[in-house]
């Protein structure tokens, strides 16, 4: 189960965004697994998608798309990755923009496609295009815990999240929703994520903003050190709501933030297996790249992870990704590290004060702050993991059966 994660019950619907999920048995027949969003006239839109060179085909098609147009609609799958599957999985994901593009009554281009699930397999566009009908005809305000629960792989739970602020006397909604639990360290911008408002915003100010808010989130998780081939996180805006600009984009972005940075912790905390999630804050670096690679040695150290995992307080473990970072004429003496409040490495070594009664209570929590202060500069970071259970494993080596 999720690690202190409490249930989503309800999102609130976001003018000008119509949603529907439906089960077109791409993988399973005993759940929803295609979603379709409908966006008015008008909408912008931003994006960021995975780095990983073997991008999947709905990532070039939606990156293409985007480059010509906004869209009107986002057609979601999982079971099925569309993933390394050649030009065979280019003219499927276009053939699946072409089918909601004939129905919806708009351009090609107008229909960004995504897909999520097990890499190298073909497309079965034909159980797509069998369900559109009823995809359309079924879409509603109020769809979005559907969706939610319709764009899950191995999650265990939904994941999403509703904001509201007042800026002018008039309410504006950030909905958003997302899914991930395995292949996760996104370097983007198995994660996706769909974030819709009725704020009015300029595509190229949205797309600062979607920048800055992934950075911040996205950006800062990770599961198990694997960037997936698509990841995406999209952003649209319809403008039914208060017009931003420039000058007064600020408070939008806290609130689009906030939205982020929940939907990627929620990814961690549903981690394949997770029974912890952990924090690593790495403080008085020279840069933050410094504070990132600390940071990401610790969270990716299978050692680190595992023993998080066991409530093993084996803090020489920490002490050694740290040492392993490429910080450059680190300090040795000047490096302190912490479990919670618990000062476990100072002076080069063991902290005298430390015992490993205090390490061990901090290690049975559910929630774990690991803290590694530097003393070269004043830059941060942190960043949001999980520990590796013996579930993560089975999960994993399970995933295609």
């Amino acid at each position: 189960m999720p690690v202190n994660m409490p249930e989503l019950t309800k999102l609130k619907p976001v003018s000008g965004v119509r949603l529907n999920s439906i089960c077109a048995g791409i993988k399973r027949t005993d759940r929803d697994d295609v979603t379709l969003f409908e966006f008015i006239e008008g909408t912008t839109c931003a994006a960021v998608f995975t780095k990983n060179a073997f991008c999947a085909a709905p990532v070039e098609i939606a990156k293409q798309h985007l480059t010509e147009i906004m869209p009107r609609f986002w057609l979601i799958n999982a079971g099925n990755a569309n993933a390394g599957t050649g030009e065979n999985g280019l003219l499927n994901a276009k053939r699946s923009c072409s089918s909601v593009s004939i129905l919806g009554k708009c351009e090609e281009n107008q229909v960004l496609p995504f897909s999520t699930g097990v890499i190298g397999q073909p497309l079965p566009v034909e159980k797509i295009e069998s369900i559109l009908p009823d995809l359309l005809h079924g879409l509603k305000e109020n769809n979005w815990l559907k969706a939610a629960r319709a764009i899950m792989t191995t999650d265990t739970v939904p994941k999403g999240i509703s904001v509201e602020i007042i800026i002018n006397e008039q309410k504006i909604t950030i909905t958003g929703i997302s899914k991930g639990a395995g292949m996760i360290r996104p370097d983007m911008a198995t994660m996706l994520a769909f974030i819709a408002t009725d704020a009015k915003i300029g595509s190229n100010l949205l797309q600062n903003c979607l920048n800055k808010a992934v950075e911040k989130s996205f950006n800062r998780i990770t599961i198990d050190g694997d960037t997936s081939t698509n990841d995406a996180c999209v952003l649209a805006a319809t403008g039914k709501s208060v017009e931003f600009n420039q000058e007064n984009i600020a408070t939008f972005q806290i609130a689009l933030e906030q939205v982020c940075i929940h939907l990627a912790q929620s990814i961690v905390r549903d981690g394949e297996g997770a029974t912890k999630f952990i924090t690593v804050e790495v403080l008085q670096g020279k840069t933050e790249q410094e504070c990132l690679n600390v940071a990401y040695t610790i969270a990716h150290s299978p050692l680190v992870k595992t023993a998080f995992f066991a409530s093993d307080a084996n803090w020489g473990r920490i002490l050694a990704a740290v040492g392993r970072a490429g910080v450059s004429n680190l300090d040795l003496n000047a490096v302190e590290i912490y479990l919670g409040d618990v000062c476990i490495v100072r002076n080069g070594g063991c902290d005298l004060d430390y015992t490993e009664e205090q390490g061990q209570k901090v290690m049975s929590q559910p929630e774990i702050l690991v803290q590694i202060c530097l003393h070269r500069g004043n830059a941060q970071t942190q960043v949001w993991t999980c520990d590796f259970s013996y579930d993560y494993v089975k999960i994993n080596a399970e995933y295609r059966t």
